[in-house]
């Protein structure tokens, strides 16, 4: 398998691991360093636990919450991913009291690969728009 379709069958597992909460397939798909930004957090949280925390975090307000992989594209540093995110909001959410809305919002990632397969960055398009949107939070 080259390098490029190793990532996608990486992203894959990713999926997995973000509906799943999976620890075990975070550590073995995210680099311990790799830093990630969040609205859930004033500073970057690090490797699988930190991204997870960010699920977690998102768990708080979709307890449903859900990624699918729609599309990607891939070469041997980097995977672009367009994710669906879905669920419902049923918990308070950045403040906003639960709505009860069903969402689904459109979100791009582009995940860099260190030499072992493991995720060291993620570059994230502004989903947190269209969730405030669909919570109706924002027009």
């Amino acid at each position: 398998m080259n390098i490029t379709e190793r990532n996608k069958q990486l992203m894959k597992k990713f999926e997995q691991m973000i509906n799943t909460a999976d620890e075990k397939l975070a550590e073995e798909l995210v680099s311990p360093d790799a830093p990630f930004y969040t609205p859930a957090s004033p500073e970057p949280l690090y490797g699988g636990k930190g991204y997870l925390s960010v699920v977690h975090w998102m768990r708080t307000g979709f307890s449903d919450v859900q990624w699918k992989i729609q599309d990607m594209a891939a070469d041997e540093e980097k995977t672009a991913v367009h994710w669906i995110l879905t669920g419902t909001h049923d918990g308070e959410f950045m403040g906003i009291k639960p709505t009860g809305n069903k969402i689904s919002v459109s979100v791009m990632n582009f995940y860099y690969f260190d030499s072992k397969g493991k995720v060291i960055k993620d570059v994230a398009a502004e989903g947190m728009i269209g969730i405030l949107r669909g919570i109706g939070a924002v027009n």
